[in-house]
């Protein structure tokens, strides 16, 4: 209203417990004489690829993210991308970012019941990622976290590439109910607390820090599982990168880089290529990542890159599967 325009079209982030990722690998035979990668040929073993995926992982559940994570051409890894290139047989690792499918029909309905026509669904995660990583922390590897108020999203990129994507039920409120029980105060109190702004307050320092110090040992407790189930546990060179309203928390950093033997940073947002486009305000950091979709997209409604990936269409609606090759051309 304020700016005087009509909205008819929303790109949308999905976020939550019920976000979850899985990988799998599909192949395809190269039909062509001359043997050359078409993109027909890299959406068949995409499609292949989501056909290995067990149906006990898949049950209820709705792919809104395709990245493929690495090729292979006659058993032998292609550094990039494969389009183009010619085999006699093409494979594909690629990582499938789902949801749960009564939530995200829930989402579609609510926001067209208010006349907005949904383009594209992003995991919330990855729409973060465009506006706070890098081109160089994604290629040589990093974790990207984001404490939220009540849930802890996490995703590993390595090679330009998302390998990895996870959420866990525990988030910064968990923190400040500790706080609140532990220190016998309200809740709001807790949280100026938490966040070191209220003075007046007379409290236990030592108490207080082992109170946050437990909760948040659980957090990274489970992202250290996370990142030894996927082999990934102390070798990312670019470290852990913390965003979203837990950020704020006091001694979250050095919490980190005790719990994960990672060099730690606190997330920045990035608005542009230059220092004039960084803010450390995170508030609207996924909805920064959102505008970075729209953007990049051409006047038929496709996003840049789709072209190694497919859409979708159930129900009358379509919304791309985003595809990994283009993340990295992504700002910053």
């Amino acid at each position: 209203k304020m700016a005087g325009l009509k909205v008819k079209r929303a790109y949308v982030s999905f976020g939550g417990i019920g976000l979850g990722s899985v990988t799998a690998s599909g192949s395809v035979v190269i039909s062509r004489a001359d043997r050359e990668i078409t993109d027909r040929d890299i959406s068949l073993a995409l499609e292949a690829a989501e056909a290995a995926i067990p149906p006990a992982i898949s049950i209820n559940k709705k792919i809104i993210n395709t990245v493929p994570i690495e090729y292979k051409i006659d058993g032998q890894t292609v550094w990039g991308q494969a389009l183009g290139l010619k085999a006699e047989k093409l494979e594909v690792k690629a990582l499938f970012i789902t949801c749960l499918e009564h939530h995200l029909n829930s989402l579609i309905s609510t926001i067209e019941m208010i006349g907005l026509e949904v383009v594209d669904i992003v995991a919330s995660p990855v729409a973060l990622s465009f506006v706070t990583l890098s081109k160089k922390q994604k290629r040589v590897g990093c974790l990207l976290i984001d404490l939220g108020a009540e849930t802890l999203s996490m995703v590993v990129f390595e090679n330009n590439n998302l390998i990895s994507l996870a959420v866990f039920p525990v988030g910064s409120d968990d923190i400040t109910n500790d706080i609140a029980l532990g220190l016998k105060i309200s809740p709001a109190e807790a949280e100026n607390v938490k966040l070191g702004s209220d003075r007046r307050l007379t409290y236990s320092k030592k108490k207080l820090d082992e109170i946050v110090k437990a909760r948040l040992s659980d957090c990274f407790e489970l992202i250290e599982r996370h990142l030894k189930s996927i082999g990934r546990n102390g070798l990312l060179p670019a470290g852990v990168i913390i965003a979203g309203g837990g950020a704020a928390t006091s001694e979250i950093k050095s919490m980190a880089e005790n719990s994960l033997k990672l060099p730690t940073q606190l997330a920045e947002v990035y608005l542009g290529n230059t220092t004039e486009g960084k803010t450390k305000d995170r508030t609207w950091a996924v909805a920064y990542g959102l505008l970075i979709v729209g953007f990049n997209t051409d006047g038929a409604g496709h996003s840049l890159g789709i072209r190694n990936g497919f859409l979708i269409k159930e129900g009358g609606r379509r919304w791309g599967r985003i595809v990994s090759h283009w993340i990295s051309q992504f700002l910053p």
